[in-house]
C-alpha cells in the first residue's frame, strides 16, 4: 500500500536538500504528533535541550510511546521507519505538551521538530482516544474559541520565543484547525514568520472567528487536504481552498491517515463530486444555523448517553459495545421530557435541510464509522491483552 509508511521507505535514501520538505512529509510528522513522548522530551516551560529522535529509538523500552492510541502497529512500523531514515535521521524533538481536562473539556497535545536541514516544525496532535477530546472536538462549532485553541496560540507564541527564524506548523484532524486557529491568533511578529501551514482534514470554523483573527494575513500560505469522502475536514468549511486526496478506503475511513495515497513524493490527487459538496453544504448550513443552547444541549446529551457506563475512552466504548449501547439508550429513556424534544428538534431540521439522497449518503458514512470502531476494538482488545500479561506473575 502506498501509503506514508511505504513514502518514508521509498525515500529514505532522499535527504532534505535533495527533496524538499513536502506536503507527505507534513503528514508523517502530524501523525508522529499522537505519540507519547512524554518520557523523553521536555515541555514548555523553559528553553530545553532536544532529544534526538534515534535516543528514543534506540531505548529498550521506546515502544511505550505507541500506547494510548489505535493504529499501534502502523505508528510503530511509522516511528522504526522514520527513525531509521537518512531523510529524517537526526531529527530532534522538543517542547512536548499533553494536557487533559475533562473540568475543561479539554484534550490539547503538541510537538516540536527540529528536521536534519534544521528547518523547524510546529505539530498539533488531532483526537485522541479520551472522549473529553472527542466532546471538545464538537466544540469547535461553538462561535467562542475552546481551550485547546487558546492553548494552541500560547504554544506558538512561547516556542517560538526559543529559536531564530522562520517555521512550519500543521496538523490532522482537530490539529490542523489548532494548527490554522495558532496562526491566525498568534502574535504579528509570530505570523511574519510563518512559512507553510498544513491543515490535514482539520475542520474549519464559525464566520465568527474567522472575522475576529487574522485569516487575510495568512491564507496564502495554508495548505488543506482533505480526503475524497471527507466528513471530518469539511465541516465549517466555506470555501474550496482545499486540494481533495485520493484515498485507499471509503467513507470515514479515509480520515486515517494511513489510508492516504502518494506518488512520486505527493499525493494521489482526486476531485469532489457536486453531490458530495451539496451534501457538505447542507450540514455546514445546519451546524452554523444552531445556536449555542441548542449545540450545549445537544452535545451534552450525546455524552450523557456515551457515558453511561462511565466510559473514559474510546478503547472503554469498544470493550463493551452492547453494553453500552443499552446504557446509552437507557440514559436517553431518562432524560426529561424537554431536552428530548430539542433534541428531536434539531435532528429534524438536519433532516429538512437535506434531502433523500444526502441523508442515504450520510447511513453510509455511518456505516463506514462502524467499521473503523471495529478497528479500535482491535486495539482497545490488543492493550487489554497486554496489561493483563503485564500483571501475571
Amino acid at each position: 500500500m502506498n501509503n506514508i509508511i511505504a513514502y518514508v521507505d521509498e525515500f529514505a535514501g532522499k535527504t532534505l536538500d535533495e527533496m524538499p520538505f513536502n506536503e507527505v512529509d507534513s503528514l508523517v510528522l502530524c501523525q508522529l504528533s499522537y505519540l507519547d513522548f512524554g518520557g523523553y522530551v521536555g515541555g514548555i516551560e523553559e528553553r530545553n535541550s532536544p532529544v534526538d529522535v534515534s535516543d528514543i529509538f534506540n531505548d529498550n523500552d521506546w515502544e511505550k510511546i505507541l500506547q494510548g492510541y489505535w493504529y499501534h502497529n502502523d505508528n510503530k512500523k511509522l516511528f522504526t521507519s522514520f527513525a531509521s531514515s537518512d531523510r529524517f535521521k537526526g531529527t530532534k524533538l522538543n517542547y512536548y505538551v499533553n494536557i487533559t481536562s475533562e473540568d475543561e473539556d479539554l484534550q490539547f497535545s503538541a510537538v516540536t521538530y527540529i528536521l536534519p536541514d534544521r528547518s523547524v516544525y510546529i505539530a498539533y496532535r488531532g483526537t485522541d482516544a479520551t472522549l473529553v477530546g472527542w466532546k471538545e472536538d464538537l466544540k469547535l462549532g461553538y462561535s467562542e474559541p475552546v481551550r485547546a485553541q487558546e492553548l494552541s496560540a500560547d504554544y506558538m507564541d512561547r516556542v517560538t520565543t526559543y529559536f531564530q527564524g522562520r517555521f512550519r506548523t500543521g496538523g490532522h484532524s482537530k490539529g490542523g484547525n489548532l494548527a490554522v486557529y495558532a496562526a491566525m491568533f498568534s502574535r504579528p511578529d509570530t505570523r511574519r514568520r510563518i512559512i507553510e501551514i498544513f491543515d490535514h482534514d482539520g475542520p474549519g470554523f464559525r464566520p465568527e472567528i474567522i472575522k475576529e483573527g487574522h485569516y487575510a494575513s495568512i491564507r496564502n500560505k495554508i495548505h488543506k487536504f482533505i480526503p475524497r469522502s471527507s466528513i471530518v475536514g469539511i465541516l465549517l468549511e466555506d470555501s474550496s481552498d482545499y486540494q481533495v486526496v485520493e484515498c485507499w478506503s471509503v467513507g470515514a475511513l479515509q480520515h486515517n491517515s494511513y489510508r492516504w495515497k502518494y506518488k512520486d513524493g505527493s499525493f494521489v490527487y482526486s476531485t469532489m463530486s457536486a453531490k458530495t459538496r451539496k451534501n457538505n453544504e447542507a450540514i455546514n448550513d445546519w451546524i452554523n444555523s444552531l445556536t449555542t443552547s441548542e449545540l450545549d444541549t445537544l452535545i451534552d446529551t450525546i455524552f450523557e448517553m456515551i457515558t453511561a457506563n462511565d466510559a473514559k475512552s474510546v478503547f472503554d466504548l469498544a470493550t463493551d459495545p452492547v453494553g453500552n449501547a443499552v446504557s446509552a439508550y437507557n440514559r436517553y429513556r431518562q432524560m426529561d421530557q424537554k431536552t428530548r424534544d430539542m433534541i428531536n428538534n434539531i435532528i429534524k431540521r438536519l433532516r429538512e435541510m437535506v434531502d433523500q439522497k444526502t441523508w442515504e449518503d450520510i447511513i453510509q458514512k455511518t456505516n463506514a464509522l462502524k467499521e473503523e470502531f471495529r478497528l479500535w476494538q482491535t486495539d482497545a482488545s490488543s492493550l487489554m491483552n497486554k496489561a493483563i500479561t503485564k500483571k501475571k506473575p
